[in-house]
């Protein structure tokens, strides 16, 4: 790629332009927007975006996102008059579950580095002074709220005006009212755009189209997975409390307002107030019945994004918005309108390059709010190779082929829209769709009263009911203290016995849904070397836990690679991402040398797999194959093929909760044989169906990471206590030169294990680590440790913090005292894991 390719951005909206002035700033300026509206309102999001910006967000990246675009647009201005007004943002509570929460949204935002804090109901009177602070319908009242002061608005629409003139002066060509007909492509990779006015060539396509980006992706044959979706916004008359308060026609004073106990949120606009609702029913978009609007006849009140205000959907909200703001109660709604947005499965954008065309990038279904910061993002990933901000949760692969089904994308798409302002669990799955995805043991694990949890569309057991009667049997020290009403949602104690279980008798996990690829052929090493931190030359029988870097050291993924045969290897991985990653490499392995193909196929489907652990595993396997399962017949990460039965296995002396045991995988059609063989034979040694609530603390105790909660691509393998996973003297694959570098330097956080010193006080994750009374770190994962009687977390922390360094977790306002813990905490010594 030369200095500067050629690029062409599809969409002149807040994005678009964003992203132009990103990559013109770092010296990329053969650039080309093309926007099918003219330049001056081109008619999507942004055009009739009420602009509110608020940072709080469960995600550290869409937070990060968040504040770059305040500071972005902060900076942007134009006679002295900045695109942002930071009037700071309030939440507000009306229910002691909203308040609660808004105590654990405090505590997320400190964890991020945003300045938030919590505001009695006086307070919130005093900021928004015509809050109704007395009783509101239904005997509610105002409790208090949180408080961001760097939250405010966004002039979304001048922004982009200001952003088209800079770009302009340092060589982006912008075209207005031209349509997109086509993406010219050639060998795999894309070479232009064809337009109504002729072809435009490129190096390089960004999709930042919106809305329309789900009919843009068809041009190419790639499924985007985003709903158009109405959402309701209404502007009142004047208020006479407002008069002469804003300078500015649609100015603002006093912070922009949620009301998320209703669904609504509120802005000033002048002298008038903004109101916009999720408390309707949801409203599919269909694009074919789209305003055909001319760019002679675009405007504030008439663009495609604009549809028709459905007042009797707004009634209800205007009812509360009049009770929440009496002053409202003498004035009448004077405009309103329903305006098409992108919701997507998981609420996330939808950014980086299609897998199958070489040079097509999106940046698609994204707010305003975040609309900088991912425009910053893309341009890394642009001219660096990624992205210097962890982007896993926004990644266009991360959906399995079933989510970017139109019938998948339209229900949960639809029902995040309902759930937008919900008090909602980090644990909380999907009501529908379910049942998407089962392994072949699943109707054995209803027979014991499995609950189950959601991911990626597979049904995951976190317990057993069947278990229950185990909990009278269990020994004192195995019980553990009770939870907090928070903490003990979606969780039981039955989790408690199935550790207990585990760890003393023998246990049967479920463990399909972990996605597996078969990587084969003669380049298959060649691959997995380049692109492993492993050493992947063994011989066949051997198993590796591995990293997959990104070119400056930083955690892509981790694998387990087992070496099947001299070109068949097995990989487990965490996502479709890795498996996209892997194929695309692999075809172009392939392509510049035929002799060294190589294919990557995802048998996740296909095959299942039982864990097999405990320390009586032996005793249960033994009774049903004759294969030499002794630690000299099968040695700790090594693999091989034996008969359970007759059933052909591919066993793997793995272990994921530190146990004695083996991964055990089949072919699907063997499965439901193979889990009714061990339990039967299992019996007189006490076996149990365990499930993911016992698993995870049973990982934490052994100091066991999860990629993407653990780890991301912020974090290298020294700093994260992975460095074992870097094959010694090993030169040449992705990330090595960086990673060498890395190495030599002292990193200014580590990943560290924490302890709760009360030896009850449970905390879940994302809470800040306060150091010496100040917020120096984040929790990554937490959970009661059965083992060891304690709770325990991990944390990032300052490279300064020591083992025995005592620190405070907060949890919901309050602070936990911990200490910073050697780890692993459970069988340091590796012994009951070699048996």
């Amino acid at each position: 790629m030369s200095a500067s390719p050629r690029v062409v951005i599809i969409g002149a909206g807040i994005v678009g332009t964003n992203l132009a002035d990103e990559l013109a700033t770092r010296g990329w300026t053969n650039i080309t927007v093309v926007e099918q509206g003219p330049l001056e309102l081109a008619g999507g999001s942004t055009s009739h975006a009420p602009g509110l910006v608020f940072q709080n967000n469960p995600s550290r990246t869409m937070t990060e996102f968040a504040t770059y675009t305040v500071n972005k647009l902060l900076a942007l201005s134009k006679d002295g008059e900045s695109c942002f007004n930071q009037v700071g943002g309030l939440e507000l509570a009306t229910t002691p579950e909203r308040l609660a929460d808004l105590k654990r949204k405090m505590g997320v935002m400190t964890s991020w580095g945003v300045e938030s804090r919590i505001v009695d109901a006086d307070e919130c009177e005093k900021f928004y002074p015509l809050l109704n602070t007395g009783k509101l319908t239904g005997g509610r009242e105002v409790l208090g709220g949180l408080l961001i002061p760097t939250d405010g608005l966004a002039l979304a629409a001048r922004a982009v005006q200001l952003l088209i003139e800079r770009s302009s002066e340092r060589g982006v060509t912008f075209l207005g009212s031209t349509t997109v007909t086509g993406i010219a492509q050639e060998g795999g990779r894309v070479t232009g755009v064809e337009t109504d006015n002729g072809l435009i060539p490129a190096d390089i396509v960004v999709s930042c189209a919106g809305f329309w980006g789900r009919e843009l992706g068809k041009m190419v044959g790639l499924e985007v997975p985003l709903l158009p979706l109405a959402h309701q916004y209404a502007i009142s008359t004047p208020l006479p409390e407002l008069e002469g308060v804003n300078e500015l026609p649609k100015g603002a004073s006093k912070p922009i307002l949620r009301y998320q106990d209703k669904d609504l949120y509120y802005r000033e606009w002048g002298d008038r107030i903004g109101i916009g609702s999720y408390a309707h029913r949801p409203m599919p978009v269909d694009m074919s019945a789209l305003p055909k609007v001319s760019a002679e006849e675009m405007s504030d009140h008439r663009m495609p994004s604009r549809l028709d205000f459905t007042l009797e959907d707004f009634l209800p909200a205007w009812e509360d918005s009049q009770d929440l703001l009496p002053a409202l109660r003498n004035s009448e709604i004077q405009d309103g309108f329903n305006g098409i947005f992108s919701f997507t499965p998981d609420g996330g954008p939808l950014m980086g390059e299609a897998p199958d065309l070489e040079g097509f990038f999106v940046a698609e279904a994204v707010w305003v709010t975040h609309s900088a910061g991912v425009a910053r993002a893309m341009a890394e990933l642009l001219i660096e190779g990624r992205s210097r901000t962890d982007l896993h949760g926004c990644e266009l692969t991360r959906f399995e082929k079933v989510q970017t089904s139109d019938e998948y994308v339209s229900e949960t798409s639809q029902q995040n829209f309902v759930e937008i302002y919900d008090v909602l669990h980090p644990l909380q799955p999907k009501e529908s769709p379910r049942d998407l995805r089962v392994s072949p043991f699943n109707v054995r694990q209803k027979e014991l009263g499995a609950f189950f949890l959601e991911s990626a569309g597979w049904e995951r057991p976190h317990w057993f009911e069947a278990n229950r009667g185990l909990l009278a049997e269990l020994p004192a020290e195995w019980q553990a203290p009770e939870r907090d009403e928070w903490a003990a949602m979606f969780s039981s104690p039955i989790s408690a016995a199935e550790a207990w279980k585990t760890r003393t008798a023998v246990a049967l996990y479920d463990m399909t849904p972990l996605k597996r690829l078969a990587v084969n052929g003669p380049g298959a090493q060649a691959l997995l070397h380049r692109l492993s931190t492993g050493n992947i030359a063994k011989k066949p029988g051997a198993v590796t836990y591995c990293l997959l870097l990104e070119h400056d050291g930083g955690i892509r993924s981790d694998v387990t690679v087992a070496r099947l045969a001299e070109e068949q290897f097995q990989l487990g991985v965490n996502s479709n991402v890795d498996f996209d990653y892997l194929r695309v490499e692999a075809r172009k392995q392939s392509a510049a040398d035929p002799a060294q193909w190589v294919h990557v196929s995802d048998i996740t489907g296909s095959t299942c797999c039982i864990g097999l652990w405990g320390p009586l595993a032996r005793e249960v396997i033994g009774k049903l194959s004759t294969d030499d399962l002794s630690n000299d017949g099968l040695k700790y990460f090594r693999t091989k093929e034996i008969s359970v039965r007759g059933i052909p296995v591919t066993a793997m002396r793995l272990s994921y909760v530190g146990e004695l045991g083996w991964e055990l995988y089949t072919t699907a059609e063997y499965g439901l044989k193979l889990w009714d063989l061990l339990f039967e034979a299992g019996q007189e040694h006490g076996i149990i169906a365990a499930g993911r609530g016992a698993f995870n603390s049973m990982r934490l105790e052994k100091g066991y990471r999860l990629w993407g909660t653990d780890m991301t691509s912020e974090h290298h393998p020294y700093q994260s206590g992975l460095g074992f996973s870097v094959a010694k003297d090993k030169t040449g694959f992705v990330g090595a030169e960086a990673l060498a570098a890395l190495k030599e330097q002292q990193p200014d956080k580590v990943l560290r294990c924490l302890t709760v010193d009360d030896g009850t006080s449970l905390v879940l994750g994302k809470e800040p680590v306060y150091v010496n009374g100040e917020a120096a770190g984040y929790v990554t994962s937490a959970a009661y440790g059965y083992s060891i009687r304690k709770p325990l977390a991990y944390a990032w922390l300052p490279a300064s913090v020591s083992e025995g360094d005592p620190v405070e977790v907060e949890y919901f306002g309050r602070r936990i005292a911990a200490t910073v813990t050697a780890e692993p905490l459970f069988d340091p010594g590796m012994e009951r894991l070699r048996g």
